[in-house]
């Protein structure tokens, strides 16, 4: 199968086609986030410059039997397959990249194989950005299909809502513009729909002038965590949320002492080193040697240190915004954590960050996510587990889902338990498509029936969070075929 794939993709576009063994190759494999991903050996790489390059492969491989595909922004994701492929061919998109932005700089065109950080560096002398990563070497891709989150969310939306038009490529090979005038549905499908519908190859988004931020990092130790998880939930619940207020709380987790570290990063949108939001949080005494505040740009704030590649998986849940909540779900996963034997090389942490109905309101009936204000303001979890060594898989995985259970599990019981499951942090064993709602998941099942009547993109890209099931999809050709 691999060798036909490839033959058949490179006699059509050989210059693009980089097979195992190229140096090319070789620097995509180690451009993965995840060593999981990176693991994954496709049988070549295909790497455009043009959507009509992409066009012509789609024709292409969509004909070809037992040849399937991945696509592959900046390689963030953390499981295996969701932007890469054993076998097959994945679609490497980086060197669509290019950012541009109109004459009265409302809107910024992002090819969908830029990572953040570029996007914002190029932004920056219009004095402009956008709501994208808050992680600069994130891809545009990936992290918009999946709704996204950025510093600006408040104030704005899901990074989807602030998206004006998709270019994207069909199952056809036809390539299309997906706006509120054009494809209005698939517009709408593509704002939290993953790569169910094609592959976006430029991403027209709403601009924002740039101002500089308060930024920074707050480390405080376990014995402050009651009065730390009051005053991230005194944030997240208020009724008047402050959209200027973006913060991010890890509970990191030292298998080796058996205590936890908190870790905040109170972002604050406008050049004000202490606003009110942040008072009781930073009042709570903290690790003075580590932690730190300052006034920084998008460009230079998104910037992450160098990372080593490392095997991740990603688990996620909604809850209440409640103090009491967070402390009880919290001491249920120290529990969980204190009886584990975990191999030394793993680490865990838990992550919480506001799920305001100041964001939710931006995209409320005009993405899919199936989340709306009624829901009432939320926070979202993190679970994210990584590890060394491949032998520590199976207790790696082992532990997060346990986690996620035991914490599911007593947020269901305080009826603080949100039926929204944010995809970019999903566990492939997670269903979040199926989480935004029957209404919602029946109306990405009829654009994808639309746009996709071969059911590619179902079939042919196993990798992402799909609409149906293999087995789902089983019984629907047995039905057609009658």
């Amino acid at each position: 199968m691999a060798s036909t794939c490839c033959t058949q993709v490179f006699s059509a576009l050989g210059a693009l086609v980089y097979p195992a063994g190229t140096d090319v190759y070789a620097s995509i494999e180690a451009s993965y986030w995840s060593t999981e991903e990176a693991s994954l050996e496709p049988a070549c790489f295909f790497r455009p410059h043009t959507s009509t390059e992409v066009s012509r492969f789609i024709s292409l491989i969509s004909t070809v039997t037992n040849c399937d595909f991945a696509i592959k922004s900046q390689g963030h994701a953390p499981a295996a397959g969701s932007a890469n492929i054993d076998r097959g061919v994945t679609i490497d998109l980086s060197w669509l990249n290019e950012t541009t932005i109109t004459e009265d700089r409302s809107v910024a065109s992002v090819g969908t194989g830029s990572s953040w950080a570029d996007v914002y560096t190029t932004l920056n002398p219009f004095n402009k950005t956008v709501a994208g990563g808050r992680n600069g070497a994130v891809g545009v891709g990936g992290l918009t299909l999946g709704g996204g989150i950025s510093y600006y969310s408040p104030e704005v939306g899901w990074t989807c809502d602030t998206v004006l038009n998709f270019e994207v490529v069909l199952a056809s090979g036809e390539i299309v513009n997906a706006n509120s005038s054009h494809n209005p549905d698939l517009y709408r499908a593509l704002k939290g729909g993953g790569n169910n519908f094609g592959v976006v190859t430029r991403i027209d988004y709403s601009t924002i002038d740039t101002v500089p931020l308060r930024a920074g990092h707050l480390f405080q130790e376990q014995q402050y965590l009651d009065r730390v998880l009051a005053a991230f939930a005194n944030i997240a619940s208020s009724i008047s949320y402050d959209i200027h207020a973006s913060i991010v709380m890890s509970l990191s987790f030292n298998a080796t002492t058996q205590v936890w570290t908190i870790i905040s990063v109170p972002i604050y949108t406008l050049p004000n080193l202490n606003p009110d939001v942040y008072q009781d949080l930073v009042a709570i005494p903290r690790i003075e040697e580590l932690s730190t505040v300052s006034i920084e740009n998008i460009s230079t704030l998104a910037v992450e240190a160098p990372y080593p590649q490392k095997y991740q998986a990603f688990f996620t849940s909604t809850y209440a915004a409640s103090s009491q909540l967070l402390i009880k779900v919290f001491d249920v996963a120290n529990k969980t954590l204190q009886l584990a034997l975990l191999p030394l090389d793993v680490g865990v942490s838990l992550t919480f960050e506001p799920l305001p109905i100041a964001l939710i309101q931006h995209g409320a009936r005009a993405n899919s996510l199936g989340i709306s204000p009624s829901d009432g303001n939320g926070v979202i979890l993190l679970i994210s587990v990584s590890w060394s060594n491949a032998t520590s898989s199976g207790p790696a995985n082992h532990i997060g889902s346990k986690l996620l259970d035991a914490m599911d599990a007593r947020a269901r019981v305080l009826l603080g338990l949100h039926k929204f499951k944010y995809l970019n942090y999903a566990n492939p064993t997670q269903r979040p498509l199926e989480n935004y709602g029957k209404e919602n998941l029946a109306f990405l099942k009829n654009v994808s029936t639309r746009y996709d009547p071969g059911k590619i993109f179902q079939k042919k890209v196993p990798g992402g969070f799909k609409l149906w099931s293999k087995a789902e999809l089983e019984v629907k050709a047995a039905t057609e075929s009658l």
